[in-house]
């Protein structure tokens, strides 16, 4: 099930600065509004208790309306994207998208809540190709798809992966600072 929610801000003209960074959060909850993934972008909910209110304040919220939520028939999940309120939807329902049909493919359409804690390691992964920091990555899912076929196996990150990676970074570091 997928689900889009643009959170709230103070009324009143306000002029913003262009930025990167449009993701306030992304979470998905159990069909009782219980957390299963969560990532937040900023610090306006720094505490987790804050964070797991606001969640259950907006799964209340969207579980009883049915404006701006797709159901599909047998999920047992809700994904939410998050950003300010002066963020373009458009944006925000790409990364959506992009989430939930990442996910459909790696779980092998079968995206429900046994099946993601199972892989929670690898639907890490998938939002971390698609949102770091705030800044939206892709919003390709077979792009997103790909690369987390290319750093995972099935059983998942191993090890060794993980130094290549570390390596790979040191050493691109290294050369940016030589230039």
């Amino acid at each position: 099930m997928g689900v889009f929610w643009k959170g709230t801000e103070p009324a009143g003209p306000r002029l913003q600065e262009p930025s990167l960074y449009t993701i306030k959060a992304v979470f998905i909850l159990d069909n009782d509004g219980r957390r299963l993934l969560a990532k937040y972008y900023d610090d306006t909910l720094p505490s987790t208790k804050e964070q797991m209110v606001f969640e259950k304040n907006v799964f209340n919220k969207t579980s009883r309306t049915d404006s701006e939520i797709a159901f599909f028939g047998g999920m047992t999940i809700v994904l939410y994207v998050v950003g300010s309120s002066h963020e373009n939807e458009l944006m925000l329902m790409a990364v959506l998208t992009c989430l939930f049909e990442s996910l459909n493919h790696m779980l092998r359409k079968n995206v429900e809540k046994r099946w993601l804690l199972e892989n929670t390691d690898g639907a890490f992964l998938v939002l971390d190709e698609i949102v770091d920091g705030g800044v939206i990555l892709a919003s390709d899912p077979q792009q997103v798809i790909q690369k987390v076929n290319f750093w995972a196996d099935d059983g998942g990150l191993t090890e060794q992966r993980v130094a290549q990676v570390l390596q790979s970074a040191k050493e691109q570091i290294r050369w940016s600072l030589l230039k």
